[in-house]
């Protein structure tokens, strides 16, 4: 069987035009046992965008590493940072040929922004990178950013790969994490793992639903910005919701923490 790609996978499910029938299949897929499966797109876009203006305003970081970066779409990481502070550095990695290509495209002539192509589960690989250590200075806070990433990663070990990343950060740093959840509450957990079956089982071949417990432990080392590891869509919303979440919305969580 031919394999989807994360990047475009997750473009289908924002609506993009860089994806191919096979990444469209994965979504009908899901989509099976969860009709509102590109909702966990979109909640973990929005919340991305929350974090960088909390990162950029409140906390003052001017230097974003962004892993797994995914195909270009409105509001990305460099956007959003550089809109209140131009000077911010921003590096993209990612591994997708499509992803790099398109990338590297639109970020021609941006300042202080590229992309580098790397693994981002081989922590090693990325950090001794001569492009990143160019770009960024780890003597001062850096923020990194494992959003809608970690889910393909499917072995256990994935907080052993956080763990380095962490390792690796001065003081001051900050980490933001967005993972598919199974909320083990009878209404909902049924509902995370029926999804988690359709994507390991269709042509992207990942995407595991993880518990608080195992996505907390990705934090480790890191002290918690409030609210802590909740739903992505309840972490410092845009403003009083009006209609319930969705199912698949309790689905889907992320958390900042700080390195101490």
């Amino acid at each position: 069987m031919a394999h989807a790609s994360v990047a475009r996978v997750y473009d289908a499910a924002l609506n993009g035009k860089d994806n191919f029938e096979i990444d469209r299949e994965v979504l009908r897929q899901v989509a099976t046992v969860a009709p509102g499966v590109a909702e966990l797109a979109w909640a973990n876009r929005d919340f991305l965008i929350r974090v960088c203006r909390f990162l950029v305003q409140q906390a003052g970081i001017d230097q974003y590493l962004d892993l797994g970066s995914g195909l270009p779409t409105a509001e990305n990481t460099h956007q959003v940072v550089q809109r209140v502070l131009p000077d911010a550095r921003v590096v993209y990695i990612d591994h997708d040929p499509t992803v790099l290509a398109h990338a590297r495209a639109i970020l021609d002539g941006v300042a202080r922004t590229t992309i580098i192509g790397a693994d981002i589960f081989r922590p090693f690989e990325v950090l001794k990178n001569s492009t990143v250590r160019a770009y960024l200075d780890f003597t001062e806070p850096v923020a990194l950013f494992q959003i809608g990433t970690l889910h393909h990663y499917p072995d256990d070990n994935a907080a052993e790969v956080m763990r380095t990343y962490v390792d690796s950060l001065p003081s001051g740093s900050y980490v933001a994490i967005a993972h598919f959840f199974d909320p083990e509450t009878p209404e909902h957990s049924e509902l995370a793992r029926k999804m988690e079956d359709r994507f390991v089982h269709s042509p992207l071949g990942s995407g595991r639903f993880r518990t608080r417990a195992e996505i907390q432990s990705m934090f480790r080392g890191l002290e918690m910005v409030e609210p802590g590891l909740v739903l992505c869509d309840d972490w410092w919303p845009d403003g009083p919701r009006l209609t319930p979440l969705s199912p698949v919305r309790h689905c889907i969580a992320g958390g900042v923490g700080r390195k101490p």
